[in-house]
């Protein structure tokens, strides 16, 4: 029995995580770098503005296209939790997804709405300014003319974020909808879906949107929402490109 030892799950610290996805994504720029100029592929990332277009034969631009690709992923998915865990932020009996959500967020979650919606978008902003200089230097990008449209570029990457939502929001909406005629069974899902749609359709409770047992106010939600954060900018960006205009600052 002395010679048994006790067993334990595995203990990871954080430079061996850090390690690990520095290889992943090194070996995404490789099989990117390999098989990119073979099949005539240009890696973009679409950033709500601006559409960045890579060099697939440049060993350089692919891993900073690597590099890029997984950070907005990133801001996307924190930004997601920062405004779901505002929209149920008066819930006094949350819900244990959204307690989930909380304790993941840690003290960020206990911050005001406002600037839980801003950190994602201010950071995203500083993140413009510290690779601007490598997108320069990759060829993805060219020299500003001044400062200020440096600036405006940062500030249009951060705010782009809010784009996002319209994959996010109506998708809750329509569940929500959906299990409102439709009985899915009880689990936490449910209970952070029809929370969270409540809380988003607060303002819409002002407005007689209700026929018989008919609501309609989550289907106006997901029109509004798709209208303001889709049609809109396409519409626009489509009227400036027949003027040859541009809301990007060269």
């Amino acid at each position: 029995m002395g010679t048994l030892k006790k067993v334990e799950p595995p203990r990871f610290k954080g430079w061996q995580f850090l390690a690990t996805l520095v290889l992943l994504l090194v070996l995404r720029a490789l099989a990117y770098w390999q098989l990119g100029s073979p099949v005539d592929w240009t890696p973009k990332l679409n950033l709500g503005f601006v559409v960045l277009a890579f060099r697939s034969e440049s060993f350089a631009s692919v891993a900073l296209y690597s590099l890029l690709s997984f950070l907005r992923f990133q801001f996307v998915f924190y930004f997601w939790l920062l405004v779901l865990t505002s929209a149920n932020r008066t819930t006094t009996d949350p819900d244990p997804i959204t307690r989930m959500l909380r304790l993941h967020l840690g003290r960020v979650s206990r911050w005001p709405g406002a600037a839980q919606w801003l950190l994602p978008c201010l950071l995203g902003s500083a993140l413009w300014l510290v690779v601007y200089v490598p997108l320069v230097h990759c060829g993805v990008l060219s020299t500003v003319n001044s400062k200020a449209h440096l600036a405006g570029q940062a500030l249009l990457v951060g705010a782009a974020l809010g784009f996002s939502l319209k994959w996010l929001l109506p998708t809750i909406l329509l569940l929500y909808t959906v299990n409102s005629y439709v009985y899915l069974g009880t689990s936490p899902l449910w209970e952070f879906v029809a929370a969270t749609s409540t809380n988003l359709l607060g303002p819409f409770h002002r407005f007689p949107l209700r026929i018989q047992r008919v609501d309609l106010a989550p289907i106006m939600a997901i029109v509004l929402i798709i209208l303001l954060l889709h049609w809109l900018p396409n519409y626009a960006d489509s009227k400036m490109a027949h003027w040859n205009l541009t809301m990007w600052p060269q």
